[in-house]
């Protein structure tokens, strides 16, 4: 066999090189293929020479043509946003959560003694000697009430209305939870209408106090009680105004200025708190007025705090008083009254407040005071209404000398009063 010349084996050696190189390649392009459709990474290492590997090196040359992309901040892919959640609640719920567990119901019981008055024909003695003395014998009635009050202390310290639970008997007091405990009175100030209950509990649930100095007209009030027997009761409204006089509100014996509200106010709601949007009591729901429509009043919150640990103490609250029933008086009122051909006496014509009835044996009669005096100033500072002088004496301490100065016809005269005791029938 003859041997092939050296330049035929080389060439032959270079053509079977090259072949086996192409081979090599079309295979490794089917497999890149397969993978892609498969979505298999298969790490190919095709050689640098083969059609392959510079269509890759084209590929790559022309990706690192284009701008680079911000590899430390990468753009998120845009996606499909959840839907945001629905808020529920209101202001008015989160505010009743926080003080709704502390307000409880009171249901009272009283015993009265009436005397019956039958018809008058009965106090004939005729018919006295057949029906005999029964029919005029007294009678027991057993009165039975209700209202509302809150915990104040972890230990059972209720504020409510002294009206809901003075002179009662039995007192009840049910929790939200529905607990149901004695209630002890412990005191009771009908001139501000405040009462302190005690009932024998621990870490009952308590209502955060605010303070009503900070409380605007217009701000939201949300009341919560037991009106009308239906418990746990919430109605909302706005302040409607501040400082609204007892004396106005038609409760002559009372010594307040309450928080007007059209938050509905109903009977059973009296002791209950009156709330801002923050859940804070601002005021302790009192009246009602049978002639005005939406039109309700508390006692501010600040009041209350002044007096509570006294009534809790059982101490009595005193007040001084100086025995006038009195009325603002300003120029124009004056000069109505002096116009008026029937007019009882002229006034003078100035600021002031007007004495319209002078109580016997009182300070204001032991100081000479007299009716159709118009007092302007106390103490050196001016008199501008009767809430202002009511003020200034609830103010004052018992038995102090006020120097009060009046108007009397055309004589401007100084009296001194020495502030008495006002008491609860007074």
């Amino acid at each position: 066999m003859s041997k092939m010349p050296m330049q035929a084996l080389k060439s032959h050696r270079l053509k079977s090189h090259r072949l086996l190189r192409t081979v090599r390649s079309l295979l490794l392009a089917g497999l890149v293929f397969f993978s892609s459709i498969v979505g298999w990474t298969i790490p190919v290492q095709a050689d640098p020479d083969s059609p392959l590997a510079q269509s890759q090196k084209t590929a790559e040359s022309t990706v690192v043509s284009q701008p680079a992309k911000s590899l430390t901040n990468p753009k998120p892919e845009p996606t499909l946003r959840e839907p945001k959640p629905i808020e529920r609640g209101s202001f008015v719920a989160a505010a009743v959560r926080r003080v709704g567990d502390s307000v409880v119901r009171i249901d009272t019981e009283k015993t009265i003694t009436r005397r019956a008055i039958p018809d008058p024909m009965f106090e004939d003695p005729f018919f006295r000697r057949f029906f005999g003395d029964e029919l005029l014998a007294p009678r027991e009635e057993l009165l039975r009430g209700q209202g509302s009050g809150f915990v104040i202390d972890k230990s059972g310290v209720i504020l409510t209305n002294s009206h809901v639970v003075n002179g009662a008997d039995k007192v009840t007091v049910t929790l939200k939870d529905g607990r149901k405990f004695e209630g002890r009175v412990k005191g009771v100030d009908p001139v501000t209408d405040l009462a302190v209950v005690k009932v024998e509990g621990s870490n009952l649930p308590t209502a955060p106090l605010g303070d009503s100095s900070d409380v605007q007209v217009g701000d939201w009030a949300i009341a919560v009680g037991n009106p009308l027997g239906l418990d746990n009761t919430v109605t909302l409204g706005i302040v409607s105004t501040l400082k609204r006089s007892s004396a106005q509100v038609g409760m002559v014996d009372k010594r307040l200025e309450f928080i007007q509200t059209d938050a509905a106010i109903n009977p059973g709601n009296s002791g209950g708190p009156l709330v801002n949007d923050r859940g804070e009591v601002i005021g302790i729901n009192t009246a009602i007025r049978a002639d005005a429509m939406g039109i309700g009043f508390a006692i501010p919150i600040n009041k209350a705090k002044d007096l509570k640990d006294q009534l809790a103490r059982g101490e009595k609250i005193r007040h001084p008083y100086l025995g006038v029933q009195m009325t603002t008086l300003t120029p124009e009122l004056a000069r109505q009254n002096n116009d008026d051909p029937n007019a009882v006496f002229l006034v003078p014509e100035v600021n002031g407040v007007i004495v319209v009835k002078v109580m016997p044996g009182t300070p204001a009669a032991k100081a000479g005071i007299r009716r159709g005096d118009v007092i302007t100033a106390i103490d050196g500072q001016p008199v501008r209404s009767a809430e202002n002088l009511q003020e200034v004496v609830e103010n004052s301490r018992l038995g102090q000398s006020l120097k009060i100065e009046i108007q009397r016809g055309n004589q401007a005269q100084q009296l001194t009063v020495k502030t008495g005791e006002l008491q609860e029938n007074a």
